[in-house]
């Protein structure tokens, strides 16, 4: 078997990942989506399929806030919100899924800000 190419690599991780991250009514699962130009966030209720909180770069509030949604700064942001309002929501606490991507640059900011907002994970 050859070298894995970078998006079946990732693919593999996210599936190894998605294994064991579940989110339940008493401890939801925080995803991250990156994409190049945005980043996104949902808290997640895996038993009802429901979606409590969510906050992206491409929400109106957090747009204005920002110059570019792709950085660093943009994920720090979304931390910040979607801790906010899952706290409105009632959850505290989370488990996170960083969605197969490396807990590194964006992915690790989005965790610290949504840990400074309030979320235990």
């Amino acid at each position: 078997m050859g070298k894995l190419s970078k998006r079946e690599a990732r693919a593999r991780r996210r599936k190894r990942v998605r294994n064991k991250v579940t989110g339940t009514p008493s401890r939801p699962r925080l995803s991250v989506y990156r994409s190049l130009n945005n980043i996104y966030a949902q808290v997640i209720d895996d038993f009802s399929g429901e979606t409590l909180a969510s906050a992206s770069t491409v929400d109106k509030e957090i747009k204005g806030e920002i110059a570019n949604g792709g950085n660093i700064d943009a994920a720090k942001v979304v931390g910040k919100y979607v801790a906010e309002r899952a706290l409105d929501e009632g959850v505290k606490t989370v488990v996170f899924d960083r969605g197969g991507n490396d807990y590194h640059g964006r992915i690790k900011a989005l965790a610290e800000a949504a840990r400074e907002g309030g979320l235990k994970f």
